[in-house]
């Protein structure tokens, strides 16, 4: 039997008289308004419960945007380190070919001559 489902089931009994048909009524109704008050506490409860799990997932959501804001900066700082990581690698490359290969090339030049060229 579901939720919905009731063994309460008031059977109008055929007319035999005024007074049997005010009470068959008046029964009829007491379980339609029972029945009405059972489907307003599920549908309250239901309600709760929706509303419990859309703040629990709201406060997941505030969360992880938190998350991804920290990341987010975590991931500019280390760019920002690789793009001075490369600036001094630059710096240091530059100043090897300055002093180890270009001024020793020069050196031999002045040294002995251009090439191709003998004194």
């Amino acid at each position: 039997m579901s939720a919905y489902e009731t063994d309460s089931v008031v059977r109008l009994a055929p007319r035999t008289g005024v007074s049997d048909n005010t009470d068959q009524l008046d029964k009829a109704g007491q379980t339609i308004l029972s029945l009405l008050h059972k489907a307003a506490g599920v549908a309250e409860e239901n309600s709760r419960y929706a509303l419990d799990m859309a703040q629990k997932l709201s406060h997941k959501l505030r969360a992880a945007e938190d998350r991804v804001a920290e990341l987010e900066a975590e991931v500019e700082l280390y760019r920002d380190k690789a793009d001075r990581a490369e600036q001094w690698l630059h710096k240091v490359y530059t100043e090897i070919e300055e002093r180890f290969i270009k001024r020793p090339q020069e050196k031999s030049r002045a040294v002995f001559g251009a090439p191709g060229r003998r004194a």
